[in-house]
Order: structure tokens, then sequence, then C-alpha cells
């Protein structure tokens, strides 16, 4: 019986990601490009419970923000490193979108639902990094 988690068992043999890697790149660069606020990646690495080895967290102001950062995000990730997302969700509510890479997964969200799910204390035993505009 295998111990492998099934999320993780399409990842790609290249090996876990880094800050520096393409796709962490590209989907902060592409938050930054529709104004996306307060942009933080955690770094799970170390974390063995962790789903993926990053989360990427930002806030929008509005429904078309989230949106627009979303679609966005999707569009530049698949231009410039020619992945899809595994799943996402949240897209009718638009109050928190969750995009997941596998290795990496991105929230956007309202200030609101930030603050009242806490991600960054959810894992603060990884390391968070934040992302100036």
């Amino acid at each position: 019986m295998s111990n492998r988690n099934p999320r993780t068992a399409g990842r790609k043999s290249a090996g876990r990601l880094t800050r520096n890697s393409k796709i962490i790149k590209t989907i902060i660069n592409a938050i930054q490009a529709k104004k996306g606020e307060n942009i933080v990646s955690l770094d799970l690495r170390k974390i063995d419970e962790a789903v993926a080895d990053f989360f990427i967290i930002c806030e929008a102001n509005n429904q078309p923000q989230i949106r627009s950062l979303s679609e966005n995000v999707e569009r530049q990730v698949f231009e410039k490193c020619n992945e899809k997302p595994y799943h996402q969700e949240g897209y009718q509510s638009m109050k928190w979108v969750l995009i997941d890479y596998v290795n990496v997964v991105v929230h956007i969200m309202t200030p609101e639902t930030r603050n009242f799910y806490k991600l960054e204390e959810m894992w603060n035993d990884g390391k968070a990094e934040k992302h100036s505009d």
C-alpha cells in the first residue's frame, strides 16, 4: 500500500518548487499586474501535513477584481508555464477563489474573508514572504 498523496502523484519529476520557480514568479507577477494587494507567499515545504509546497495569498477589494485577478493568474500561468489548474473553486461566490496547481495553491480573497480564515496563522509553521507591488 502506497503512502503517496493522490494530490501529489502527478507532480512533475523536476523536483520540488522553490521561491524562484517560474510558476511562482508568474503567479505573483500576474497578481501584481491586476493590482492584487497584500500578497504573501507561504513556503510549506517543511510541513509534512501541507497539501502543497507553497500557498500564494492575496486580497482584492471587490468581486470584479477577484475575477480579473483569477483569470489573469490562469492565463499567465498557461501562457508562460503551459500549466492548467488541477482544481479551482470559488468562482460562484467570488469571496475566495482558490486555484490549485498541486505544488502551489493560489488564494484570492476579499479582506474580510482573509481576516476570517487567517490562513497565514493556520499555516504559521511555513515561512512567509511579503511581495510588494
